[in-house]
């Protein structure tokens, strides 16, 4: 395939199923966490799929996963954790009640944009065992776009290290003795 026939961004949707349990504490009534995703699932919106005594879970929402050629290594990294993961991005939404305060906002397969999403502090973000089809697809898409870089070897530059060090030190430390001492030439100038 030339440069310019390669697709350089694929999408699929996937459903989200989350687990509601109840809260372990007094101060937290519902416990939140996706389980799964579902590649190519219909649009849903809090839809319940299974009921368990008080454990619930549901199709919370289908978002799209968008594949992008710029970030095919942190895909690698993902398909490659044990088990292969996708990260699903929550965010607060105090409206909704039967999601426990949370709504779904993203589903990536990348592992450095799920950690950027953990460094911010604003959403909570899981990850979930990525599905076979999903792996395929993305496993698809990295091969068509990887170009592993060559290993270049930094060259020596070609300076002198027999030369004396002047200027190597803490211009305050006095001692004579002292290798990290100040350059000659910076005391005279300020002792005058």
């Amino acid at each position: 395939m030339t440069e310019r026939t390669k697709n350089w961004t694929a999408s699929m949707s996937v459903g989200v199923v989350i687990r509601r349990t109840p809260g372990i504490t007094k101060w937290v009534k519902w416990h939140t966490v996706p389980v799964a995703v579902l590649p190519g699932a219909e649009p849903a919106d809090w839809k319940e799929l299974r009921r368990e005594g008080e454990a619930v879970e549901y199709h919370a929402a289908t978002v799209p996963v968008e594949l992008h050629r710029a970030e095919v290594e942190a895909y690698l990294v993902s398909l490659n954790m044990t088990p292969s993961s996708v990260f699903v991005i929550l965010d607060r939404d105090d409206d909704n009640e039967i999601g426990g305060g949370y709504r779904v906002t993203k589903v990536t397969a990348s592992a450095y944009e799920a950690q950027d999403f953990l460094d911010s502090g604003e959403s909570l973000v899981e990850s979930v065992p990525m599905p076979p089809v999903l792996a395929a697809w993305i496993d698809e898409f990295i091969r068509e776009h990887y170009e592993e870089e060559a290993f270049v070897k930094r060259r020596r530059d070609k300076k002198r290290i027999d030369l004396k060090e002047d200027g190597v030190g803490d211009p305050r430390v006095a001692q004579e003795a002292d290798v990290y001492r100040a350059p000659a030439s910076l005391k005279k100038r300020w002792t005058n």
